[in-house]
């Protein structure tokens, strides 16, 4: 008892020390830019919007100041947060199920699809808005969603899907799909640079429609994935052994994959395809917080984050007053990982 009490309360320092480092972090990039705002600037800025200090604090900003802040940094930093919680968190799931330390949420093909929709957003519906929200991230979310329900309908064979089926279709479908994306990028003539800047992943532009947009299917797939962690954890004792002690293997590698496709689509709707996070956190996140997928699970949730919400914020200043998308800072730390994970698989018998 004393032991569990001890690791539990060395696990909520954890908790801790990354909740300060996201509330440390957003600061520091509301503060950054290319108009840089000081950080005693920015806590009056958001501590006056609370209903209990308005008008209690003194206005020694500028408009300018405020609207950079709240209307263009703000849902920024807010929307990278969530896109790398949920791709990590998403990570963190296809890991398990597939019990395969190199699964990332690309892996059934929910970047191509939303690659196409956004493609043919781009192209064809340009201008249109659905419900208020802009027509490529709206059919960005179609085209992933319906990519990820079309490889789940390929790989299921007698009303139950296998790890290598399911693999094999989101291979398949993910070349078919990236082919007919380059081939609607050689015909887009003036709308190319477009498609190609989305493909390389940035929240360049994005605002509060997109957070918007994000957060009620974000919620959905978070619920999903967490009502199964205990299960996510016997089954990595293999399928028979969970199968033989009473877990529903079955349902619950159709729910918890369904709550990462969820948790994808939203994320790649609004970002375009960025890379990696959900390779890289969840083996960083393992080495800190231990095994256990209910205390990996959140957070990696939250590393994620904090990692996607600082890569954007060097994305922004590193070449400023232009701006580097993310995806390819994410691909730039997350390429050279992704070696070292294929060298140390190669050299030892590797296990999650």
């Amino acid at each position: 008892m004393a032991d569990n009490a001890f690791k539990n309360i060395r696990s909520y320092r954890k908790y801790i020390f990354v909740a300060l480092g996201i509330v440390i972090g957003g600061i520091l990039a509301l503060a950054v830019g290319s108009v840089s705002i000081p950080p005693r600037k920015v806590f009056k800025i958001l501590f006056s919007r609370l209903p209990f200090l308005a008008g209690k604090i003194l206005g020694d900003w500028t408009p300018t100041d405020e609207t950079i802040v709240l209307q263009l940094r703000f849902p920024r930093i807010i929307l990278a947060f969530l896109v790398g919680a949920e791709l990590s968190a998403a990570g963190v799931i296809y890991q398990g199920v597939f019990r395969n330390p190199m699964a990332d949420p690309y892996i059934i093909g929910a970047s191509s699809g939303a690659s196409l929709g956004a493609s043919l957003g781009i192209l064809f519906f340009p201008g249109m808005r659905f419900l208020g929200i802009g027509s490529i991230p709206f059919f960005a979310f179609l085209g992933a969603a319906g990519t990820i329900f079309l490889v789940y309908s390929l790989a299921s064979i007698g009303g139950r899907t296998y790890s290598f089926t399911l693999l094999l279709s989101g291979v398949a479908v993910s070349s078919f799909i990236s082919a007919l994306v380059s081939f609607f990028m050689y015909f887009s003539d003036e709308k190319l640079h477009q498609i190609y800047f989305w493909l390389l992943g940035s929240f360049s532009s994005q605002g509060w429609n997109e957070v918007y947009l994000n957060i009620p299917y974000g919620i959905v797939g978070f619920i999903l994935a967490y009502l199964n962690l205990r299960y996510l954890n016997i089954l990595q004792l293999g399928e028979e052994t969970a199968f033989f002690t009473g877990v529903d293997t079955e349902r619950v590698k159709k729910t918890t994959l369904a709550a990462a496709a969820l948790l994808t689509a939203s994320a790649v709707a609004v970002s375009g395809v960025i890379g990696f996070v959900g390779l890289i956190i969840p083996h960083i996140t393992r080495v800190i917080i231990g095994p256990d997928y209910r205390q990996l699970f959140p957070l990696s949730a939250m590393v994620g984050g904090l990692y996607l919400m600082l890569a954007d914020t060097l994305s922004r200043v590193i070449i400023a007053p232009t701006e580097l998308p993310v995806g390819v800072l994410t691909a730039l730390f997350g390429g050279p990982f992704f070696i070292y994970l294929l060298f140390q698989k190669k050299n030892k018998d590797y296990r999650i």
